[in-house]
């Protein structure tokens, strides 16, 4: 009994919910599958689906088994490429996940030029402003901002980034460039990324932690409009380095307080331990190790 074949027709089945779909799927006939099904329930002692004259429906326990399945096979196609696909071309499908911004300003950049010199791979970009569980949503590498935690992930160190305070220099012209945290408070403030209604910043002063609670004028969700705001001149915002860095370079917001700011945070390449990763997946981590790592927003 070939266990790995029962087990790619069963959730074939399991996931078509028809015998023929899956036996079309297979390029098998009907009765073959109909057998390879009727062998592994033999086999476990379970009943792992109902049929009906109009419908395969999946038991408790067919669930459980095809969820073990999947993942299996799945570990069983990546090792298969990992090991035949040494000097062959990347081919499939990536998924990457990252920070709403720095997925626009960064990853999807050099995703782009990757998939250009990687013609039968394809990608898919989950950006988003929360940890994502690469094992639970399927995903493949991971960029993150911080300290990580201990975990069974592995993690390459692209570069690090700070947390700044910025203002527009008519801005600065007009109500002055603080120069201690305390007079942050006659300050106008833009508080980004939050939704209570005060700002709280964090700063080291002396070098103890220092955190001030700042009652912003304007208060939004994204980094974005935080950005746009202060660039209009409306008053000071504190957002990631990377984030303003355009605008800094270009003149159009001025740091302050660079000398309380935190310890920078540190910019990891992040993907899936324990693990012989698919070609693809390994071809686009040294990829964006390399990029990320000369990017000099990320010093």
């Amino acid at each position: 009994m070939d266990q790995f074949h029962l087990a790619r027709v069963f959730v074939a089945v399991a996931d078509a919910h028809s015998f023929a779909a899956a036996a079309r799927q297979l390029k098998l006939s009907a009765p073959a599958v109909t057998r390879s099904v009727n062998e592994l329930e033999r086999h476990l002692g379970l009943r792992l689906l109902v049929r009906t004259t109009r419908s395969v429906r999946v038991t408790e326990a067919g669930e459980r088994y095809a969820a073990d399945c999947r993942r299996i096979l799945a570990e069983l196609q990546e090792a298969q490429e990992s090991v035949t696909g040494l000097h062959a071309a990347p081919r499939g499908r990536i998924t990457v996940t990252a920070p709403v911004l720095f997925g626009a300003r960064f990853v999807t950049p050099l995703l782009a030029r990757f998939l250009q010199q990687h013609r039968e791979v394809t990608a898919s970009c989950l950006f988003l402003d929360r940890v994502v569980n690469l094992v639970d949503e399927g995903v493949d590498v991971a960029i993150r901002i911080g300290e990580l935690p201990d975990s069974s992930l592995q993690a390459i160190r692209v570069g690090q980034v700070r947390r700044v305070i910025v203002g527009a220099p008519d801005y600065l012209t007009q109500a002055g460039i603080p120069l201690l945290p305390d007079e942050l408070a006659t300050h106008t403030i833009i508080s980004a990324n939050s939704v209570t209604p005060q700002a709280e910043w964090r700063l080291v002063e002396h070098g103890q932690p220092r955190l001030l609670r700042l009652q912003p004028r304007l208060i939004t969700t994204t980094n974005d409009s935080a950005v746009q705001a202060a660039e209009a001149g409306l008053g000071l915002t504190r957002l990631l380095s990377y984030q303003v860095a355009d605008a800094l370079r270009q003149g159009r917001l001025k740091t302050v307080l660079t000398a309380f700011e935190p310890a920078p945070l540190p910019v990891h390449v992040v993907h899936r331990e324990g693990r012989n990763p698919p070609q693809r997946v390994r071809a686009f981590i040294d990829w964006a190790v390399e990029h990320l790592r000369q990017n000099p927003a990320l010093e």
